[in-house]
């Protein structure tokens, strides 16, 4: 793995949420201003995810992220997190961020995603109404990928006088994403970085990433395995932020349910948030981390540990970027503190 000189074992998911009354591109901007600020504080990676027929969120194009991304910082790492393959062309994907290496060499990141990453209908038209199951076809189209990239093909496969232009000397960093069994299985099979999204399956990270690193088969000699956690997260000795950040994820779980795709409104969250009843019925969970920075860098510093993962990839979805930001610096100084 290439570590960025001096950086904390941290990343950034971003979601690149549109808050109440902002433009996309006002979004795209403000991505730009968390990707600078986590890299001042010290963060190894940023990374983008891909959704699809949301509203409230600007990722649907996470290649076009991390090129603008990249274009407007210096030396942290950028990516995808992840590229859902079912959704696109191996030979594209490997064309793509190859030009992205191209353009940042030392800092691209490519994570694969078995999922759609929306839902039926939408997955339906990105696949040009393609039936069967996608993920069926997730090997396969690693395999390509991989051959793409470097590994390639037998000499007598159909593919093997292809390119994927433009031709450089390295790969973006590969990682499989998962929120089941299956992800950091297949990561471990074949040799591959894992990422599991404890803020999707908390109850199976843990197992999830430590049976990830006992059965790692490398690829290549000397390869290591390497895995990272999601987790969400949110750093603040403000208690009314940490309050309103716990509200606008549960009010984002719930329109998910419901099938509203639109920005949150402000006056929710803080309603919600300054309910007599939200804050009787709070309950640590083991979902999220909140609270004060210390204790929020002291508890991911123990899940990293119990989940023995080299990194931790911080979740903040919320409607303050401000906040957001303020959280992300302050978690990397607690963090320097505790670690």
């Amino acid at each position: 793995m290439t570590v960025v000189a001096g950086s904390l074992p941290l990343a950034v998911l971003d979601f690149v949420g549109i808050e109440h009354g902002e433009s996309p591109g006002a979004a795209i901007a403000g991505a730009v201003a968390v990707a600078q600020t986590v890299e001042a504080a010290g963060y190894r990676r940023y990374w983008v995810s891909e959704h699809h027929n949301m509203q409230s969120l600007a990722c649907s194009a996470p290649e076009l992220l991390t090129a603008h991304v990249g274009a407007l910082t210096s030396r942290i790492r950028v990516g995808a997190a992840g590229i859902m393959l079912p959704n696109h062309a191996p030979f594209k994907v490997a064309e793509m961020f190859r030009t992205l290496v191209a353009m940042y060499p030392g800092r691209v990141d490519l994570a694969l995603g078995r999922a759609p990453g929306t839902d039926p209908l939408t997955a339906h038209v990105l696949r040009r109404g393609v039936a069967g199951d996608a993920g069926a076809e997730f090997p396969g189209q690693v395999g390509e990928l991989l051959a793409f990239l470097d590994d390639g093909f037998p000499a007598d496969h159909p593919y093997a006088r292809l390119v994927a232009a433009p031709v450089v000397d390295e790969q973006p960093e590969l990682f499989v994403l998962g929120s089941s069994g299956y992800g950091p299985r297949f990561a471990a099979v074949n040799g591959l970085s894992a990422v599991f999204a404890h803020h999707m399956s908390p109850e199976l990270a843990f197992d999830a990433l430590r049976a990830y690193r006992r059965d790692f088969t490398p690829r290549h000699d000397g390869a290591q395995p390497y895995s990272a956690m999601s987790v969400l997260a949110f750093a603040s000795e403000d208690e009314e932020a940490v309050l309103d950040f716990e509200a606008a994820w549960t009010l984002t779980i719930q329109n998910i349910s419901r099938g509203v795709r639109e920005p949150l409104r402000p006056e929710d969250v803080r309603g919600l948030a300054r309910s007599a009843r939200f804050r009787a019925d709070r309950q640590d969970d083991g979902r999220m981390v909140t609270g004060e920075p210390k204790a929020v860098a002291e508890r991911l510093l123990g899940m990293r540990r119990e989940a023995q993962a080299d990194e931790i990839v911080v979740v903040t979805p919320s409607l303050d970027r401000a906040r957001r930001q303020a959280s992300f610096t302050a978690l990397a100084e607690a963090w320097r503190h505790a670690a």
